[in-house]
């Protein structure tokens, strides 16, 4: 959270047991209670989420160099980007060498 706020929501979670047993292992290796965890651990992920699903204004001159960016055509591909895609990465190399 960006500023501070009381926290006077509450939210219930059915969970298995397994499953709070895995939080309550991660928040001590977080040093942090289950509740601190599981908020951080949640609002992380919706930081994650969000973003491209927000809405967000342009001028109309943004908007033009926006269309004209999505437009133009690609640029060309680069002699070493090109070798590089064409390698094996290191995982299927098995390992690295």
């Amino acid at each position: 959270m960006a500023h501070a706020e009381t926290r006077n929501e509450k939210l219930d979670l059915r969970l298995t047991p397994s499953a709070k047993r895995t939080l309550q292992i991660a928040a001590l290796a977080a040093h942090r209670s289950v509740s601190e965890f599981v908020l951080e651990s949640a609002l992380a992920r919706a930081e994650e989420t969000l973003p491209d699903r927000q809405r967000f204004g342009l001028s109309a001159a943004q908007w033009e160099a926006f269309q004209a960016a999505l437009s133009a055509p690609p640029p060309r591909p680069s002699r070493r980007l090109t070798k590089l895609l064409k390698e094996k990465s290191v995982f299927e190399r098995g390992g690295v060498e």
